[in-house]
């Protein structure tokens, strides 16, 4: 499980996909792709209060004005009416209806976006004379470099957030998240460097466990100088965002091959052993066949997300065919695993026993099922919440799902006493290694 655990990051790295711009952006205007797609793309943002701002700089004055160059603003509900409505409207009549135009005949353009009742998204296309025409020779003209700022008002009310509503107050969570890990280093790295040094049966546990916390706070502090950056420019740190997204993968594939390696241990050994040896790790061709898919099956999924949405939240919305099966997967994971902790639980005679497996499972479906269950209860929020409620959420019920397995693996009470009920019947451990009395 190891070698599968660095192929899966290995595999990460290789295809990791690049990051997408910010909300300072630059490129440039093309008549060939306006005439192409009835209009050239350039982006989106979720403007919000009264005096938002969409400042625009160009060089080349004397093309822009000969191509009648001009910008058009839609609101997403209405631009998506126009896409799905029945009436057919042509190359023009779609461009008429935009929301706000601006034309380009000067170096630098500000148009304000005023009077929001609520945080809207809205959509910038850029078209000219060429772009409804059929004849596309007459488009081969010269392109004109842009750039382009997205701004919402600050709390002052001045235009200078580069933050669009759905990303407002990433950055102070992130900084408190940060400023937490840090203070929870302080006190409690030493003692847990202390308890993994010493070794016992719960070695193992300890070292995978820790990972994938220290991978938790990689990504956290990854996305903190992301979006600090950000906030200054409206770009920020790409790579810090895609790594940031990366060890939140890592940090998702060590828990699972640990949740997966005690569960489907317990579950295969009191299948296939007797009853006096029941927490017994045991690495079968079939445990390690059924992690290895399960692994794989995720860290593929996982990688087809991110390429499908670039953006730097490490949690979605799940619209897309990855990310729904990736909510199928974590639910089917945590059903399986309960059913077979119930079962143990159950036949379970030991009052400490049967507390142990209880907190494990509310620890394991905790962090299976919070993603699920978040993804469906922000469907109530508005568009622009959303994505803020799956990640800020998921990342709080897993760090509290990780309090609660290492407060169960490092308590002196319960499993001090669980495992002292049978040498060697501790899950991950060498079955000749610890025939003696655990010691922390």
């Amino acid at each position: 499980m190891g070698g599968l655990r660095l192929l899966a990051v290995a595999l990460t790295c290789c295809w990791w996909p690049q990051g997408s711009q910010g909300k300072t952006l630059r490129g440039t205007f093309s008549s060939t792709a306006a005439q192409d797609a009835e209009g050239q793309r350039i982006g989106h943002f979720e403007f919000h209060g009264d005096h938002a701002l969409l400042c625009v700089r160009i060089n080349n004055i004397a093309v822009a004005v000969g191509k009648e160059a001009k910008l058009y603003l839609f609101q997403a509900q209405e631009w998506l009416k126009l896409q799905q409505s029945s009436h057919g409207y042509s190359c023009s009549e779609k461009l008429s209806k935009a929301q706000l135009t601006m034309t380009m005949n000067q170096t630098e353009h500000n148009l304000t976006v005023s009077q929001i009742p609520s945080p809207q998204t809205w959509h910038v296309f850029y078209a000219d004379k060429y772009t409804c025409q059929d004849d596309k020779e007459n488009s081969q003209v010269e392109d004109i470099p842009f750039e382009m700022v997205l701004l919402n008002p600050d709390a002052e009310g001045n235009p200078f957030d580069h933050f669009s509503a759905g990303e407002s107050g990433l950055h102070e969570f992130f900084f408190l998240l940060v400023l937490v890990y840090f203070v929870i280093a302080c006190i409690y790295a030493q003692s847990l460097w202390q308890a993994i040094k010493k070794g016992g049966p719960m070695h193992m546990i300890l070292k995978v466990l820790t990972t994938a916390l220290l991978l938790q706070a990689g990504s956290a502090l990854a996305n903190y100088i992301h979006f600090s950056s950000y906030s200054k420019d409206g770009i920020g740190v790409p790579f810090m965002g895609s790594l940031a997204e990366f060890f939140d993968i890592a940090s998702q594939i060590q828990m699972l091959y640990l949740l997966l390696s005690l569960c489907m241990g317990w579950t295969i050994v009191r299948m296939k052993k007797s009853q006096s040896r029941p927490l017994q790790w045991d690495s079968t061709p079939a445990s390690t066949g059924i992690a290895v898919f399960i692994v794989m099956t995720q860290s593929v999924l996982l990688l087809w997300e991110q390429f499908e949405d670039t953006s730097h939240h490490s949690y979605h919305s799940h619209h897309n065919l990855a990310g729904i099966l990736l909510i199928i997967l974590r639910i089917c994971l945590a059903l399986s695993l309960g059913c077979g902790l119930y079962q143990i639980i159950t036949v379970e005679r030991s009052t400490l026993k049967r507390e142990f497996y209880i907190t494990f499972a509310k620890g394991c479906i905790l962090w299976f099922l919070c993603h699920p269950v978040l993804a469906c209860i922000s469907v109530i929020f508005s568009d622009y919440q959303r994505d803020k409620v799956i990640t800020i959420g998921v990342i709080l019920c897993q760090s509290v799902s990780m309090v609660i397995l290492y407060r169960l693996f490092l308590s002196h009470s319960l499993y001090w006493e669980v495992s002292s009920l049978s040498s060697v019947t501790l899950p991950l451990t060498i079955s000749s290694g610890h025939k003696s009395r655990p010691h922390f």
